[in-house]
């Protein structure tokens, strides 16, 4: 098996990263992972809850949207009113050194791109970042 299709191997990357800088950077999708975008009556309580959490221990959140940057301050909007902390839109933080075409993440919680292995490895992470 391919070393990181296995959880376990991805889980001890982030601890050892998070333990390392003391910060991992989190990029997360806005639209159904976070915001009921079709307004289906969908809550992402879990996904924000992790975002909180992650926070409180010192992880970096960026926001990674394909939206226009016209939409950004409703975004924001959004997640002053939900209490959904960010860092950033489409930003990576300022020490990072090398910049390209890709932002450069962690970990990607989207509902696109595997979200369900994501939210488990970061929850999985942070849990023992914490100890538990």
């Amino acid at each position: 098996m391919d070393h990181f299709l296995d959880d376990n191997n991805v889980i001890e990357r982030l601890v050892e990263e998070w333990q390392k800088y003391r910060q991992i950077i989190i990029a997360v999708d806005f639209d159904n992972t976070i915001f009921d975008y079709y307004q289906r009556g969908y809550t992402y309580n879990d996904v924000i809850h992790l975002l909180r959490e992650c926070k409180d221990v010192g992880a970096y959140l960026m926001i990674y949207t394909s939206c226009e940057e016209e939409k950004f301050q409703e975004m924001i909007t959004y997640m002053n009113e939900n209490n959904i902390p960010f860092d950033s839109i489409n930003q990576v933080p300022d020490y990072i050194t090398f910049k390209g075409k890709k932002l450069y993440y962690n970990i990607l919680l989207d509902d696109r791109a595997g979200l369900s292995s994501a939210y488990y490895c970061l929850r999985q992470a942070l849990n023992r970042i914490k100890g538990i």
